[in-house]
């Protein structure tokens, strides 16, 4: 059986929003702003899905398989939008901690996948 290239990357990492901010959280992404969904496709990211666990995150997405998530992060944090959206939700963020050099976000290595 020949196995094909794959066309996308699957991405994973961690955040932690500040105890008793889950509801204000899960409200504003349930609304997010039409300009900055376009932002996150133009930039390269696909099939993007947020998990909550009372304060913990657990974002999945996809990009292209050529491309790099510095390089797609680098296209976003660009954007003026980016910006006012980073804006109006850092008050729900805690401190990232637990960073490997050069890291943005506490990356996850995808081990297993069944599509």
């Amino acid at each position: 059986m020949s196995q094909s290239t794959p066309t996308h990357q699957r991405l994973a990492f961690m955040l932690r929003i500040n105890p008793g901010m889950g509801e204000g959280y899960d409200q504003r992404h349930q609304q997010v702003w039409p300009e900055m969904l376009d932002l996150l496709s133009r930039s390269g990211i696909s099939d993007y899905s947020i998990f909550r666990r009372d304060e913990t995150l657990f974002l999945v997405l996809s990009i292209a398989a050529d491309d790099t998530f510095d390089a797609v992060w680098q296209r976003i944090e660009a954007d003026p939008i980016n910006t006012r959206w980073q804006d109006s939700m850092a008050p729900y963020f805690q401190p990232l901690t637990n960073l490997r050099p050069n890291e943005r976000f506490p990356m996850f290595q995808q081990v297993f996948y069944m599509p």
